[in-house]
């Protein structure tokens, strides 16, 4: 005896079946892909990623990182008045200038880096 002849389903829901995995789809499985993408929207759209804003950077020798102390003075490898680098998990996303808003530092962006440029330096 066979197990698909004691199948409770009706020949109209077997045939559904058949159609579903054939590709064929209804009203309700296009709105649950949309709900499907709506929520991965959602979730992309709440991860938390790290914003920094590097004003420029410097490389020590480890004995001479040992001897800084209150009041040394790094030399960075900018000019002043040169552009920040806004950075988003170390890719730079845009460069800008400091601003003080309400007494706290910020960044009034001057250039944004174009998304293709941003993708290709995440590899």
């Amino acid at each position: 005896m066979s197990d698909e002849n004691n199948s409770s389903e009706t020949p109209e829901e077997q045939g559904e079946d058949v159609l579903l995995s054939q590709g064929k789809t209804d009203a309700s499985e296009s709105e649950l892909i949309q709900n499907s993408i709506e929520l991965d929207s959602d979730l992309v759209n709440n991860l938390p990623v790290n914003v920094s804003v590097e004003v420029g950077r410097t490389k020590f020798k480890i004995e001479d990182l040992m001897r800084l102390t209150q009041g040394s003075v790094v030399e960075l490898d900018r000019l002043a008045g040169e552009p920040l680098d806004l950075l988003v998990n170390n890719v730079l996303v845009a460069q800008g200038e400091v601003v003080l808003v309400n007494d706290r530092y910020g960044i009034r962006l001057t250039q944004v880096v174009p998304k293709t440029e941003r993708l290709k330096r995440m590899d």
